[in-house]
Formats: C-alpha cells, sequence, structure tokens
C-alpha cells in the first residue's frame, strides 16, 4: 500500500469509531440505535464499516486535510486522475459509518476528509463549512454566535457531506431530509471539473449528488442553513400506539413545537404496543443561553439499561417504564437546541466481539401507520433477533432528491436490533429485513439505503422508482465509473 505524507498519515482502515447513520434517539432520555466500534484490523488494506461485517480489500487510504481552496481541488482532481490511469474506483467520506460498504471502494482508493473549517454568514443566515466538516464542528463553531444547524444527521460525529449524500434527516419539525438546507455547494465530477450546484444553478446535478452516496462527485464545500439557538422545554405523552401517528401530527402542524419524536414499546407480549411522544417547545426564558453541552449522565445511564436489555424481556419493560416515567421526571427539564443534538455516538458502545447492532430505517405515510404497525409485530417477534429500540421521526416530503425516500410527508421508523455475528445470525436478518421490506413498500412505503445490503434488486426499485433515471446520469457523467462504492456494486451497477 502506497502511502502520502504530503495528506495527514494513513489510517489503519477500520481504526475510526462507527455505527448507523441516521440514529439519534431524542434527547434527555439519551439511548442510541446501533452503535458498533470497528476495531482496527492488522491488515490495513482491509476496511470495514459499522456492522463489523463488511471487510473490504482497498488499494490505499488517504487523509487530506487541506482547506476547501486550490490544493485540495488539486489533490482531489489527481486522484481521480491516477484512479482513471489505473482503472481503480474512489469514494470520498467523513466518519464511515455506514452498515453495508456504501462508503468503502473495493480495491480502491478511499478518501477522508479531515478538515473542520466553518464560517457563519449571520445576515444569510448559513454557514460555509468544509466537506469534511463533523457536526461538532458546526455546533461549536455556531454555538457561541447564538445559531444552530437548522437540519442536523443524527449525532455530532458524521460530516455535514455525508450527511448530504446519504440525505439523512434529523428530528427538529417540520423539515425534510438535510439536503433541503443546503443552499449551494462546489462539487468536483468524474470529469475533473468543479461546479458550482444549488436547487437553482445545476439542478440536476444537486438532486442527483442528494442521496447520491458520492457517486455523482466528490463535494468541495457547502453552504448550509442555520436557525436561531433557542432554550426549549419538553412534554412527554404516552398513548396506545394506534392513536400514535394523529398525535404526532398535531404535533408537526402545531408551529410552537420545534423538535418532536417518538417510541414504541419492544416488549415481546405487547410489541408496539404503547407509544411515547415527546415534543419540545420554546420556554419563555430565552436569555443567557448556555453553552452546548451534552446529555452527560443520563447518557451513560442510559447506555447500561439500554444493554442490559439484551435477552431480557423484564430489563424491556424497566427501560419503558423508565422513559415513559422515571426520566421524564429526572431528565425532563430545559435544554438549548444545540445541546439536545450535541451528542457523539461512543455513548453506548457495544462492547460484546459476538454481536453487533444492526439498523434498519424505514419511511410510512402517516394513513399507512397503523398496517406498519401490523407488519411489524407480526414480521419482527418471529425472528430471534434482539430488537432492542426503535424511534419515530417526522421527514417532510422530499421533491428534490432523485433517489428521495420521502415523496410525501413520511414518519421514520428507525430500528436497533442486536445480531450475532453468526452465519444463522445474517440469514436470519436477511430473511427477516427481506420480509419487512415487502410489507413497508406494500403499503407505499421506503427503506433506507445506507444498512446491510440485504433487500434484493427488485425491492430497491420498487422502493426507489426513479433509481434507472439515477443509474443512467451516472454513467453518463462517470462513463468510467471512477466514483462508486458497494451500494453500486451490489445494486445500482446491475441496472
Amino acid at each position: 500500500m502506497k502511502t502520502f505524507t504530503r495528506r495527514a498519515a494513513l489510517f489503519a482502515a477500520g481504526g475510526v469509531a462507527g455505527w448507523g447513520l441516521s440514529n439519534w434517539l431524542g434527547p434527555n432520555l439519551p439511548v442510541y440505535e446501533g452503535t458498533k466500534r470497528t476495531a482496527p484490523t492488522a491488515d490495513p488494506n482491509i476496511m470495514n464499516d459499522a456492522s463489523g461485517l463488511s471487510p473490504t480489500p482497498v488499494h490505499q487510504h488517504i487523509v487530506m486535510s487541506e482547506d476547501a481552496g486550490d490544493a485540495l481541488i488539486t489533490s482531489i482532481r489527481n486522484e481521480l486522475a491516477q484512479a482513471k490511469t489505473q482503472g481503480r474506483p474512489v469514494n470520498v467520506g467523513a466518519a464511515r459509518h455506514s452498515m453495508g460498504g456504501q462508503a468503502i471502494p473495493r480495491n480502491g482508493i478511499a478518501i477522508t476528509f479531515d478538515n473542520g473549517a466553518v464560517q457563519i454568514d449571520s445576515t444569510a443566515q448559513s454557514y460555509l463549512a468544509h466537506a469534511g466538516a463533523r457536526w461538532s464542528q458546526v455546533i461549536s463553531t455556531l454555538d457561541p454566535s447564538g445559531w444552530s444547524p437548522k437540519v442536523m444527521q443524527s449525532n455530532h460525529d458524521f460530516g455535514v457531506a455525508a450527511t448530504y449524500s446519504v440525505n439523512a434527516h434529523g428530528w427538529p419539525v417540520p423539515f425534510g431530509p438535510m439536503g433541503s438546507t443546503v443552499r449551494s455547494l462546489r462539487m468536483i465530477l468524474p470529469s475533473g471539473d468543479l461546479v458550482t450546484c444549488s436547487p437553482s444553478e445545476n439542478a440536476d446535478l444537486f438532486n442527483l449528488a442528494m442521496g447520491g452516496y458520492g457517486l455523482i462527485g466528490v463535494v468541495v464545500d457547502l453552504e448550509v442553513e442555520m436557525v436561531p439557538n433557542t432554550r426549549l422545554a419538553p412534554a412527554f405523552e404516552v398513548m396506545d400506539a394506534g392513536s400514535f401517528a394523529s398525535a404526532f401530527q398535531a404535533a408537526i402542524n402545531d408551529p410552537a413545537v420545534t423538535m418532536a419524536y417518538g417510541r414504541l414499546n419492544v416488549e415481546r407480549d405487547t410489541f408496539f404496543q404503547k407509544a411515547l411522544l415527546v415534543t419540545y417547545r420554546e420556554s419563555v426564558n430565552q436569555t443567557e443561553l448556555p453553552p452546548a453541552t451534552g446529555s452527560g449522565w443520563m447518557s451513560h445511564a442510559a447506555s447500561r439499561l439500554y444493554r442490559a436489555q439484551l435477552g431480557n424481556e423484564a430489563f424491556k419493560t424497566f427501560r419503558w417504564w423508565n422513559e415513559t416515567k422515571l426520566g421524564p421526571m429526572l431528565g425532563g427539564g430545559e435544554a438549548t437546541r444545540n445541546s439536545l443534538i450535541n451528542e457523539p455516538v461512543i455513548t453506548l458502545d457495544d462492547r460484546n466481539p459476538d454481536r453487533t447492532d444492526i439498523l434498519h430505517e424505514y419511511f410510512v405515510g402517516f394513513d399507512a401507520f397503523g398496517d406498519f404497525l401490523s407488519a411489524c409485530r407480526e414480521v419482527i417477534p418471529a425472528s430471534y433477533q434482539e430488537f432492542l429500540n426503535v424511534t419515530l421521526r417526522y421527514v417532510g416530503q422530499d421533491d428534490q432528491a432523485v433517489l428521495s425516500f420521502a415523496s410525501e410527508p413520511r414518519i421514520a421508523a428507525v430500528m436497533s436490533f442486536s445480531q450475532e455475528m453468526t452465519q444463522r445470525g445474517e440469514a436470519d436478518m436477511t430473511r427477516m429485513t427481506q420480509t419487512l421490506i415487502d410489507r413497508i413498500v406494500e403499503i407505499g412505503g421506503a427503506y433506507y439505503l445506507p444498512y446491510r445490503p440485504h433487500a434484493t434488486l427488485d425491492q430497491l426499485t420498487n422502493a426507489y422508482p426513479r433509481v434507472a433515471e439515477f443509474v443512467q446520469a451516472k454513467r453518463e457523467l462517470d462513463p468510467q465509473l471512477v466514483l462508486t462504492n458497494n451500494l453500486w456494486d451490489s445494486y445500482l451497477g446491475r441496472l
């Protein structure tokens, strides 16, 4: 493997702690979905991801730390040109927290951006972020000036451009995915051309790259919308699961609600029978906002309880009581918007070498939520997977991204499973996932693409009706297929 002293250091692949892409569960009851630290591998030519189940050979892994100026642009162009000459794929990432190799170029050149430059434009209510900036760096820059990211991917470890590339969403309401808050960006195409893209300039490229998993171009920097940081007060409501959709819709329609999420109970005997709705509204006191913090000891306490659920139905019941009764009493006070979203993924690291946390995410319309509950009740308990958590969030309609998962306003269900790292565990997860996807697509829903590659090609095309359009545009922009990853190799490249 070739090393490059001109750019930071060559990472031992898999040495960055990682987990799922879309997994913030909500504030003050800080449990995280899908954590899995990927231990450094002895072979630096092998990269893995957050699942620990995707060991993939790579040619080299480079870290680029240049500012988003001429030097970085030249470096990217050189790597693309070299990759074309060698016939190797390229993929650019930040934290690489996906679960199916979506950020790994097989036998190719993996580039990690490591530059946290963020600049505020208070007049425009936006900030300019280097593609490699992490959300923690965005918050630390915006917070002292009284600003907050409008939409941020769950947890602050992830990269800003990576969030745009998977079009992840958060739990502020009533917004769509993060890509809808990007005003413009600069991107280097596979040809080496530097282009500026926005909803009005090169909009076709902008919409392809939003949720395009890095297959369209290499993002250099982005101008993203921000909102004022405010002090928020929570409200908690427990109800039958069948009543959640209407209650959630009412919360979304309430202009006073700025953040909202839900949970469902996970005991097998009463699976998905009860729901918790948590909403946040601005408090009366908006003076002297404290600096952004995290949830501190509450996260660590909740993480131990979260892990205690494994194979223990009594602890699942206890955790539900904690979330709906004890948690609101102990941790239900006011907090700033930035403090609520300023959480790392490491809090709930899974240290069991025999298991891995696996995420699913499904998107269903409000009217289809009852059918979604029925499907989950029939499919999930029938498997032997350990189901640990589900969080329900809102995602507004997305008519921009070609690979949109929200053709209408939808409820997003982020699910966390603990899976045996065995052939039996993988086979059972594959069977359960395919069955669940069939049921969700039947009711007009979709599944999220950054997770384990268990769906069939037909399931992907059924859930993403414009995928053929995306593939055709990709082939025209990148005839040598220099920007590829496991999503392309396993699915899109077969169309």
